[in-house]
């Protein structure tokens, strides 16, 4: 009896140490895993530089910023993220009467105020196409690649209605975004035919004013103007008096806004100088911006030369820059079998990574575009692939915003948005590149010898 007491004894204290050692350890486990820490997290991983770690949540995809949200991730946002309170903004839901809200600034008559967004498809390409005419007028200038590494532009109107608008050249897949995010009317000419097939069974199909569906230039403003040395197809120009008119006849000029930008002529605070930006799109066009300090204008150069905008005789010039970086896809299936070129799918919905330019002063955020989920996708698919294209909800346009969902602030002006594969197509320098020097040796060499 004694004995088994003894063992009894020992076995209880043997417990009671081990019990002790583990109430020791609870707050010391650690389960082994391989999945990095939410402040590791960087959706967005491509081949960019640096950039913003923290995007905003996208669980609700809202015009109006949100304060806090369930789904915002944990990182610690930068210094970049949470501008300092500035007085009273324009934008981006919310605009006083008599406010453009594609700049910020009062329209500068009654009739602008009137009238719809007007969105016109500009070549860029080839050289022989420059300058252009009207560009400078537009609000709001959007430059996108398409096919073969080349760009072309889709300007926005409203302020100003310039009578001689171009070269217009055709429609692509971009713009089955950029119209509706616009409320825009829609002038160009030409398409393939499966893109021209998605334009005419889109909502806004009666929004188009184009040759391709029978305006011309008595009655809709398109009009050629040919030149020794241009393509004909590089001849076709617009007057937008005559083209609102044409929507006015067939009731769809109505002065809707597209929301989106938010605008403030003081700069947040966290910005970086930056006096040149340079885009190169594969060695076959390329933009410079530079920043004017007399003005407050980006000024641009083209292949290394002034760009300059035929109706006004004037350098291409900008208040705000912005750089969004944008998934793009190949369609093959949506160009005609004798192109060599697929049409490019840029996918802009959701968001995304992108630059602020203003003041020679830039900012790192994202872009968000809110979709509504109601509306059909794209009727023409890649075959075998699902394609979730975006159909926004009319008027909501695309934003600019830090990680905490607040706006970051642009100057109020005019706009050009750059649409890249890679925030790193766009190098960014403090010092400014000396375009005198380059744009004579450029002539120089594009000046024949003597002897050839």
């Amino acid at each position: 009896m004694r004995k088994t007491a003894s063992a009894l004894v020992i076995l209880l204290c043997s417990l009671s140490l081990l019990l002790n050692i583990a109430s020791a350890q609870d707050t010391d486990i650690v389960f082994a895993t391989n999945t990095p820490a939410v402040s590791q997290l960087d959706p967005f991983v491509t081949n960019t530089p640096s950039g913003p770690t923290n995007p905003p949540p996208t669980a609700t995809l809202t015009l109006t910023p949100t304060a806090t949200t369930t789904s915002t991730p944990t990182a610690t946002p930068t210094a970049t993220d949470t501008p300092s309170p500035t007085p009273i903004p324009l934008g981006p839901s919310v605009f006083p009467e008599g406010i453009n809200a594609l700049t910020g600034l009062p329209f500068p008559n009654a009739d602008a105020e009137a009238r719809r967004n007007l969105l016109v498809k500009i070549s860029n390409f080839p050289p022989e196409v420059r300058p252009q005419s009207g560009v400078n007028q537009a609000d709001v200038v959007w430059e996108y690649e398409v096919e073969g590494g080349v760009t072309r532009l889709a300007a926005i109107f409203r302020s100003n209605s310039p009578d001689h608008v171009g070269p217009v050249r055709s429609g692509r897949l971009m713009d089955l975004e950029l119209v509706p995010m616009y409320q825009a009317l829609f002038l160009y000419s030409g398409a393939s035919e499966p893109v021209q097939q998605m334009f005419m069974r889109a909502p806004w199909g009666l929004q188009i004013i184009s040759p391709s569906v029978g305006d011309n230039c008595e009655e809709a403003g398109f009009c050629r103007f040919p030149r020794d040395g241009v393509a004909f197809e590089h001849t076709l120009y617009v007057d937008l008096n005559v083209a609102w008119d044409r929507a006015t006849r067939r009731g769809v000029n109505t002065g809707y806004r597209a929301r989106g930008f938010a605008f403030n002529e003081t700069l947040d605070p966290g910005g970086t100088p930056a006096n040149d930006i340079y885009i190169d799109w594969y060695g076959h066009v390329s933009a410079r911006w530079q920043y004017d300090p007399a003005t407050g204008h980006y000024l641009r150069y083209t292949d290394d030369v002034p760009h300059m905008d035929a109706l006004d005789n004037t350098q291409l010039w900008t208040d705000n820059l912005v750089v969004l970086e944008v998934e793009h896809e190949e369609r093959p299936d949506l160009f005609e079998p004798e192109s060599r070129s697929a049409s490019q799918q840029i996918n802009l919905w959701d968001q995304g990574r992108a630059y602020l330019f203003r003041d020679g002063q830039y900012y790192q955020g994202f872009w968000r575009r809110a979709c509504d989920a109601n509306l059909a996708e794209t009727p023409t698919p890649v075959v075998g692939a699902v394609v979730d294209r975006c159909y926004s909800k009319e008027g909501t346009a695309i934003q600019i915003i830090y990680g905490n969902n607040q706006s970051i602030m642009m100057k109020p002006g005019r706009t050009w948005v750059e649409v890249v594969r890679f925030l790193g197509n766009a190098v960014i320098d403090t010092n400014y590149a000396d375009m005198a020097a380059t744009g004579t040796a450029v002539q120089l060499n594009a000046t024949p010898s003597a002897g050839s």
